[in-house]
């Protein structure tokens, strides 16, 4: 698995934006997995998780103009561009 952890800084006023957003969105092709952490110390600050079933699809979705488009509406709500940190993911655990 592969995927990328984004550091985000947002306006109060548009987490809600951002979860629309990312409902819509759905999944991209390859993509296992999505989530968006707003942190306790600062409500402002979010992190972006997004887990692919390689670094392949990984790289094929980052690439596409579909995606793009995604971001460019992502981005119109931060304050900043966010911060990337991609890699392998060498250990997950799931549990239902």
């Amino acid at each position: 698995m592969y995927g990328t952890v984004a550091k985000v800084q947002v306006n109060p006023e548009k987490i809600e934006e951002i979860q629309t957003l990312s409902q819509e969105m759905g999944a991209a092709p390859g993509q296992i997995a999505r989530y968006i952490y707003q942190m306790d110390a600062n409500p402002n600050e979010l992190f972006l998780v997004a887990v692919f079933e390689s670094r392949a699809a990984y790289q094929a979705n980052a690439a596409s103009p579909e995606q793009h488009q995604r971001f460019l509406k992502m981005r119109a709500l931060l304050n900043s561009d966010p911060e990337w940190h991609d890699g392998e993911i060498i250990d997950a655990v799931t549990q239902r």
